[in-house]
């Protein structure tokens, strides 16, 4: 009984000591003038490109909520209104209340609702025009810097795994322009669901890399990420909310640039 006790209060210190770090290090960095992560330090065009509404608070709210704090310019474009159930209309509107959340302009979400581009595990997306829809927003938004997922889209999920590959052929059709692109890193699920704590193994990922090849981003308000996800009021079920509370990318990002 005690050894468990003591378990239980060891994981307690280190998870409490794990969002005092980053807590810290958030306002620490908000203190000076040249942020650690050089390559956002200048204001920038950023798309981040999702398959669904509630991407962007579930997986990504640490680099958004770093960017926007940052003063860069934050585009989303969303890949599909999730209509799997039939409540895409719903789910879109849902985005946006969740994009205000995360202080992301209104103006500056995009729902994409392409036949061939629907929510389901079974639906595989064409790159190529997963490319084409992507290539006319950049256009349009004179973008500098993509954010998606990688190649195994953090859950596994067939439609985030085809927006990372689409994103790749935008990156071969626009070598001529300086666009670069950055993949949210999946990691195992002992890390997924290890909350704050992963911020050292994130920072030791990122330390371990070039400096203009992986970033680690913290995430100084974890319970935006919350309220950001509570919008989606018709995905709110308890299983989120754990996922929400335990997720380690509730509390950090680690970006690694894409490479063609």
């Amino acid at each position: 009984m005690q050894a468990w006790v003591l378990l239980i209060a060891s994981v307690l210190v280190v998870w409490v000591a794990s969002l005092g770090k980053i807590l810290h290090t958030v306002f620490c960095q908000s203190m000076v003038s040249h942020p650690s992560n050089g390559e956002f330090f200048e204001k920038k065009n950023i798309l981040l490109v999702i398959a669904h509404p509630d991407d962007e608070s579930m997986f990504f709210s640490p680099t958004l909520n770093y960017l926007t704090s940052r003063g860069h310019n934050v585009h989303i474009i969303c890949l599909s209104t999730g209509n799997s159930d039939g409540i895409g209309n719903t789910r879109k509107d849902e985005l946006y209340g969740a994009c205000a959340i995360l202080k992301v302009p209104l103006k500056q979400v995009k729902v994409i609702n392409h036949m061939d581009l629907q929510d389901g595990f079974g639906k595989v997306w064409n790159h190529t025009l997963v490319a084409k829809i992507v290539e006319e927003e950049v256009i349009a938004g004179d973008i500098d810097l993509v954010v998606t997922f990688d190649q195994y889209g953090v859950s596994g999920h067939c439609n985030h795994r085809d927006v990372h590959f689409g994103i790749r052929k935008l990156l071969i059709d626009l070598q001529h322009r300086k666009v670069e692109a950055w993949a949210l890193v999946s990691t195992n699920l002992l890390r997924k669901y290890c909350g704050p704590v992963d911020i050292w193994l994130s920072m030791l990922f990122a330390i371990a890399h070039p400096s203009k090849e992986a970033l680690c981003l913290l995430n100084g308000h974890p319970l935006k990420s919350y309220h950001a996800m509570a919008q989606h009021a018709s995905q709110w079920v308890w299983f989120r909310k754990l996922f929400v509370s335990f997720s380690s990318y509730t509390y950090v990002n680690t970006l690694r640039k894409m490479k063609v």
